[in-house]
């Protein structure tokens, strides 16, 4: 009788430990879900920054960009053909 008595209390312990076992499982397993989802949300983000920056820099190093920075921030100009000295070698 004792021993039904132990193996009841064994047994109902064992189902709510596997039962309180699996409720946080399922809760951790929400959690991490939401957070797979946040990090997917900014790999995209991440990916579309990451393609204009590639665009802009494409646009960057034409040389019609480099030309109007280099005359715009720089105060670069063309040299007149009189101004030009060519180095010829000896």
């Amino acid at each position: 009788m004792k021993n039904q008595f132990l193996l009841i209390v064994l047994l109902t312990c064992a189902i709510l430990g596997s039962g309180v076992g699996l409720a946080y499982t399922e809760h951790t397993n929400r959690q991490m879900f939401i957070q797979l989802q946040k990090l997917q949300a900014e790999r995209d983000t991440l990916e579309v920054e990451w393609e204009l920056l590639q665009l802009e820099q494409s646009t960057l190093v034409t040389d019609a960009a480099v030309e109007e920075v280099a005359r715009t921030r720089l105060n670069m100009r063309t040299p007149d053909p009189g101004e030009v000295l060519y180095i010829t070698p000896p």
